[in-house]
Parts: structure tokens; C-alpha cells; sequence
């Protein structure tokens, strides 16, 4: 679980750098916060994916 937490905190350093880009960048809110909502699904399907132990 522990390697879970740490992939989860470096995506979500990820996520927010590249949301704050966008919005720097001008890019509508409701496009930077789709944006970031995809890039965190897909991060916690790939820590998941990931760290999950194998039979």
C-alpha cells in the first residue's frame, strides 16, 4: 500500500503542475478541471495496475 500512496502523490504533483500551466495558459476552467479529472483517473488506474501484488 505504501508504494500505492507514493505513485498517488507524485500524480497528483503532476496533475496539479499541469493544471496550474493551463490555467496560466489561459485555457477555460472547465476544460483545465476535465483535464485533471482524466489525468487523476488515469493515474490511480496506473498506480493500481502497478502495485497491485501478483498471485
Amino acid at each position: 500500500m505504501r508504494n500505492f500512496l507514493i505513485y498517488l502523490v507524485g500524480v497528483f504533483i503532476v496533475v496539479g503542475a499541469l493544471a496550474y500551466g493551463a490555467h496560466l495558459a489561459g485555457i477555460d476552467t472547465q476544460w483545465v478541471l476535465i483535464g485533471a479529472a482524466v489525468a487523476l483517473g488515469l493515474g490511480v488506474m496506473g498506480g493500481i495496475s502497478k502495485t497491485q501484488k501478483r498471485d
